[in-house]
C-alpha cells in the first residue's frame, strides 16, 4: 500500500509539472516565482523537506534577469541554461557534494529538482515520476565543461544580487552596512603533482615550467612576513651560511606553490556574520596590492558609496590605499594598515611640516627639487618628487647641518617618495589610537569569510582549468551570503 502510495504521488507531482510548464512555455517559472508562490508547485513537491530546503535558500535571488546564452540555437541536445546549472552548482556546494558526478548522481536520486531547478525534462510512462531523470541532465563531463566555459559576469551578477538582498533585509532591522570594509587574500591550490611534496621533482618550483596538469597556474609564495623580525632575547643570531655568504638576517623564507590567489573584500554585519561585497580570482604570481582597484570599483559600485574606514594587512601599506579613503570633508576618514618596513626602518618616524614638506634629521622642512612621473616602482603610475636639504637648496648656505648627517659633505640628506597625500598619510596615521585599534579589530571579518570558504573546498579544488576555479569560487562567495541572508531572515544571531 505504502508502495503504490508512492508511485502515485510522484506520477502526480511529474504529470503536475510538467502541465505547469507547457502552460508558461513562454515564461517558464523560476525558483524565485515557486518562492513566492509556492502554491504553484504540485502539492507533493512543495511538501518534500528537499525542495523546501533549496527553494529556502536558491529562491530570494532574482533568477528572471539572470544574463542568459541563446537557448533557442538547434542543438543536437535541449540546451541547458546557465542559470539552472548555476542553481545545481549551488545544490551542489550546499550539500557537500565533491564531484560533478555526485552531483549529477543527487538529482537523480532527489529527482524533483530536476524540473525546479529548470532542466528540462525528457518524458518517459517508464518512471514514477513520468520524466526520465537520467536523460532529463547533462552527462557529468558537459557539466564539467559549462563550469569551464560559463561567463564568470553571469555569477558576478548573482553575488550582486545577494549585496543587495542582505542590504534590503537589514533595512528592515535598521541596520547599514558598509562604514567600514576589509580586504585580503586567499591561496588555493593547483591540482597539480608539483604541489604534491611526495611526488619526486628535479624541479619543483621552476617558474619556466609549466605543470602539466593546469596551463593557467602560477607559481607564487603563500607566506612571507613583511614586517622585520626581532631577534628574541637571549637567543643566538643566525649564522652566516658558509656556501653563501650572505648575512642570516636578510634571508628570506616563504612557502612556495603553483595556484591562484582570490581576493575578497568583506564587511561585517554586527549581530549576523559578515558578508562578501567583491571578490576576485587572479594567478598565484600577482602581489596583493592588484586587487585593490579592482575590487574597490566592484565593491564601491554595490554600495554606492565609499566607506570611511578599512583594514588590511601590511602587504596594503602602499600610498595609493592610504589615499582612497583620505576625504576633504571627514579628517576621520582614515584606512588602518600597519606599517610595512620597505624602503627602511628608519622612514616609520618620519614628519612633515603643516605644509606637507618632510622633515630632515635636523626637524627642518626639505623644499622639493623638482617632480617626475614614476611608472616602474608601483603598480600606479604617479607624481614623484625628490625632496632636498634646505640649507643646499634653493639656495646654498655656509651654515652646517645641526644634525651632523653623514651625507652633508655630499648633496645633504635628500628623499624620494610620492607627492599624493597618501604618502604622508602611510607615515604619519596614529596607529596607537584607540580608533585605529577598533578598526583594525575588523580584519578578523576576512579571516571568518576565509574559513567559511576553506570549508566549501576552495583552497584545494579538484579542478584543472583558471576559468572553472574562477568561477567555482564566485559560487562558494554566493552560497556564503545565502546563507547569511538565510540566517537575517530566520532571525539567528551569529552564534560563535
Amino acid at each position: 500500500m505504502t508502495g503504490n502510495l508512492i508511485l502515485s504521488r510522484f506520477q502526480t507531482f511529474g504529470s503536475q509539472f510538467q502541465a505547469l510548464f507547457r502552460s508558461q512555455t513562454s515564461s517558464r517559472p523560476d525558483l524565485h516565482e515557486f518562492w513566492l508562490h509556492p502554491e504553484r508547485l504540485p502539492k507533493s513537491a512543495a511538501q518534500m523537506p528537499v525542495v523546501k530546503r533549496i527553494l529556502d535558500l536558491l529562491g530570494p535571488l532574482d533568477w528572471k534577469h539572470f544574463p542568459e546564452r541563446n537557448l533557442q540555437r538547434h542543438w543536437v541536445q535541449p540546451a541547458v541554461s546557465y542559470a539552472s546549472f548555476a542553481g545545481a552548482m549551488l545544490v551542489k556546494l550546499n550539500e557537500g557534494l565533491d564531484s560533478m558526478g555526485d552531483l549529477r548522481q543527487y538529482l537523480v536520486e532527489h529527482c524533483v529538482l530536476i524540473p525546479l531547478l529548470g532542466y528540462p525534462v525528457v518524458r518517459s510512462n517508464r518512471h514514477p515520476s513520468n520524466f526520465d531523470p537520467d536523460a532529463s541532465l547533462p552527462t557529468q563531463r558537459h557539466l564539467t565543461r559549462m563550469l569551464r566555459e560559463m561567463p564568470n559576469s553571469n555569477l558576478q551578477y548573482l553575488l550582486n544580487d545577494t549585496v543587495r538582498l542582505i542590504r534590503e533585509e537589514l533595512r528592515q532591522h535598521q541596520v547599514e552596512i558598509g562604514e567600514c570594509i576589509s580586504l585580503d587574500t586567499k591561496h588555493i591550490l593547483a591540482w597539480v603533482k608539483e604541489n604534491n611534496p611526495k611526488a619526486y621533482l628535479e624541479q619543483r618550483f621552476d617558474n619556466t615550467k609549466q605543470p602539466s596538469g593546469d596551463p593557467d597556474c602560477k607559481l607564487g609564495c603563500k607566506r612571507r612576513h613583511n614586517q622585520k623580525k626581532k631577534q628574541p632575547l637571549g637567543q643566538d643570531p643566525i649564522p652566516t651560511p658558509t656556501t653563501n655568504p650572505k648575512p642570516g638576517e636578510g634571508i628570506k623564507f616563504g612557502e612556495f606553490y603553483w595556484g591562484y590567489g582570490s581576493g575578497v573584500v568583506v564587511c561585517k554585519v554586527p549581530g549576523w556574520g559578515e558578508m562578501v561585497l567583491a571578490e576576485l580570482t587572479q594567478t598565484f604570481d600577482k602581489a596583493d596590492v592588484s586587487y585593490f582597484f579592482p575590487l574597490m570599483t566592484v565593491m564601491e559600485q554595490r554600495l554606492g558609496f565609499r566607506p570611511r574606514f578599512a583594514t588590511f594587512d601590511a602587504g596594503f601599506d602602499a600610498w595609493y590605499v592610504h589615499a582612497y579613503f583620505h576625504r576633504e570633508d571627514d579628517p576621520t576618514a582614515f584606512a588602518a594598515v600597519p606599517f610595512s618596513e620597505k624602503g627602511g626602518y628608519k622612514a616609520k618616524g618620519r614628519q612633515f611640516s603643516p605644509d606637507g614638506l618632510p622633515l630632515c634629521a635636523a626637524e627642518l622642512p626639505m623644499p622639493l627639487q623638482y617632480i617626475y612621473t614614476d611608472r616602474t616602482t608601483c603598480l600606479v603610475a604617479h607624481e614623484r618628487g625628490k625632496y632636498v636639504c634646505p640649507l643646499r637648496y634653493p639656495q646654498h648656505t655656509d651654515q652646517s647641518c645641526p644634525a651632523n648627517h653623514k651625507n652633508w659633505n655630499k648633496q645633504g640628506c635628500t628623499v624620494m617618495m610620492p607627492t599624493s597625500i597618501g604618502a604622508r598619510l602611510r607615515y604619519t596615521l596614529d596607529r596607537d589610537s584607540q580608533l585605529y585599534k577598533d578598526i583594525y579589530k575588523q580584519r578578523t571579518a576576512t579571516e571568518r569569510i576565509n574559513s567559511q570558504a576553506k570549508a566549501l573546498g576552495i583552497e584545494r579544488p579538484h579542478i584543472r582549468n583558471g576559468k572553472a576555479i574562477a568561477n567555482l569560487n564566485t559560487l562558494i562567495y554566493i552560497l556564503i551570503n545565502l546563507r547569511l541572508l538565510q540566517r537575517i531572515r530566520n532571525h539567528q544571531p551569529e552564534t560563535d
